[in-house]
């Protein structure tokens, strides 16, 4: 059957919001209401006539609130085949009225998991009545109408349902129901048992916007959101600009995860440019770490991602505004910041709010032909470093060092980053061998010097950081090459010998980490 009138709902919700109103939609068509605890006494109280679930099963809620809808008179109600003679007559026979809608939204799990409380709560927050209701309805659909959202009450406000409507509900409402399971899943698994990967990886994620396309006009993207809890670039609040992109996101989460390494530190500030640092540096004040981040490398700056660990001031937003930027992103922003780029159409200014731990636990995901990739993420931090040369760095030998590490493991392997004074000097990325990574970083490094009238490249008495060991001694001595004077890297290289024999006698001050940062 196509069009249904509703006769009898079953109002039943955690979620409030727009229950009275439809209510009061449903009892001006003569809709029967009935319902459950404290949502019956939401619509009593609006003065709506409300028939107890204990009145429509004969059986009192029981076991604090445990069990009320688990009843043949309501799943009967809900599951029978209007038009199958049989099922007809098992209503007649157990006097089982029919249920024309149900209205749910279920226990606020996630939302207890995402603040923090006891096991004992967490577990009463698993609502079973809910999801069977949900589950039962749903099947039903070609008599039955479920509503789990309440973006979509004003769409049964008539009294009445079309097939086509109660398809897009019933589909809706097994996504919420999947998504409801996967979170209580993932609970058990990760922080009740402390799984590390569960034998099945539950994912629920909510479809946000809709991106203009993917990496290319040709792809189609879409932003998907975890349930509760999550704080990242995809909650950032933009302010202006028009919509961000695929790329957008992908790089802005870039530049916001590797200036959360600096969440504690001094005002630091980060450009990226296609997922890769292309100058970071630390300051006394914001400005003075913008210019020193351009300074590294103002060709690849322009059109690119720029990421704050500070509340963005006037300032430093006129100085950002001095050229192309595609996004900023700050933890916050004064008015004269916003006011400033608020004259730049096309820049989007994202307000990230605290910045992200990047010690915090997770896991990253990525697909490959027929299956998943999963792994743990990247938050090792450094420990003890080894000192294995004849020279023993200095204390600002041994800061560059930490820097350039910090810097490395956010760019794409094969890395290699010159810092110095706390600003890079010259990075290079993503190249199929470390040696080409060094002298790209070193050129880079020369290039911005010239354009900006130094005497020298900043590669003069810098530390170099290789995100993994240096297999061959060539790589380091460019780097030496170029006027390095310290090195931190992993070590683990069978020939480990031989470049820290090139090391002492290149006069390199070398430390190993023990651990490396390949980024793919």
């Amino acid at each position: 059957m196509d069009q249904v009138s509703i006769k009898r709902a079953l109002l039943s919700v955690s979620d409030k919001t727009g229950i009275v109103e439809l209510g009061q939609a449903l009892a001006a068509h003569g809709v029967e209401l009935v319902s459950t605890g404290g949502t019956a006494k939401a619509l009593r109280d609006a003065g709506l006539e409300v028939r107890d679930i204990s009145d429509l099963t004969g059986f009192p809620e029981m076991m604090d609130g445990r069990v009320k809808t688990l009843h043949p008179k309501v799943h009967g109600g809900l599951l029978a085949v209007r038009d199958n003679a049989e099922h007809v007559a098992s209503m007649q026979e157990h006097e089982i009225g029919a249920i024309d809608l149900v209205v749910v939204n279920l226990y606020p799990f996630a939302q207890t998991v995402a603040r923090g409380a006891a096991r004992d709560e967490i577990i009463e927050n698993i609502d079973i009545g809910g999801p069977s209701m949900v589950r039962s309805a749903a099947k039903n659909h070609d008599s039955v109408a479920i509503l789990t959202d309440p973006a979509d009450y004003a769409l049964v406000s008539e009294g009445s349902t079309t097939l086509a409507q109660r398809r897009k509900f019933a589909a809706k409402a097994y996504a919420a129901t999947a998504a409801y399971d996967a979170a209580i899943a993932s609970w058990f698994a990760f922080a009740d048992q402390g799984e590390r990967f569960p034998q099945t990886l539950p994912i629920a994620l909510t479809k946000g916007p809709e991106l203009r396309y993917g990496e290319n006009p040709h792809q189609s993207a879409a932003l998907y959101l975890p349930q509760a809890g999550a704080r990242g670039i995809a909650q950032a609040e933009q302010l202006q600009g028009k919509e961000l992109s695929y790329n957008n996101y992908n790089d802005a989460d870039a530049a916001l995860e590797l200036v959360s390494e600096f969440k504690d530190g001094p005002p630091t500030v980060v450009i990226v440019k296609h997922a890769n640092p292309c100058g970071v540096a630390t300051a006394d004040t914001l400005k003075q770490a913008y210019l020193q981040a351009l300074a590294c490398d103002s060709v690849s700056a322009f059109g690119g991602i720029i990421a704050v660990n500070r509340k963005l001031d006037r300032e430093t937003a006129e100085a950002m505004a001095g050229i192309f930027t595609e996004v900023v992103v700050a933890p916050d922003a004064d008015d004269d910041a916003r006011a400033v780029f608020a004259a730049k159409k096309n820049l989007r200014l994202l307000i990230a709010g605290d910045l992200p731990d990047p010690a915090r636990p997770g896991l990253m995901l990525k697909s490959i032909a027929g299956g998943m990739l999963v792994q743990s993420r990247d938050n090792g931090r450094l420990g003890e470093l080894k000192v294995v040369t004849k020279r023993a760095p200095s204390e600002q030998e041994l800061a560059d060092c930490r820097f350039a590490w910090t810097v490395a493991k956010h760019v794409k392997s094969n890395a290699i980053v010159y810092a110095k004074g706390g600003s890079t000097a010259g990075i290079g990325a993503g190249q199929m061998n470390r040696l080409e990574s060094a002298r790209i970083a070193a050129w880079k490094a020369k290039d911005a010097a010239e354009k900006a009238g130094w005497a020298e490249p900043r590669t003069i008495g810098s530390a170099v950081a290789s995100d993994a060991f240096f297999p061959f001694a060539d790589g380091l001595l460019a780097a030496a090459g170029a006027g390095a004077t310290a090195v931190i890297q992993p070590g683990g290289s069978i020939r480990d010998d031989e470049v820290i024999a090139a090391a002492d006698e290149a006069g390199l001050a070398m430390v190993f980490t023990g651990m490396r940062h390949f980024r793919h």
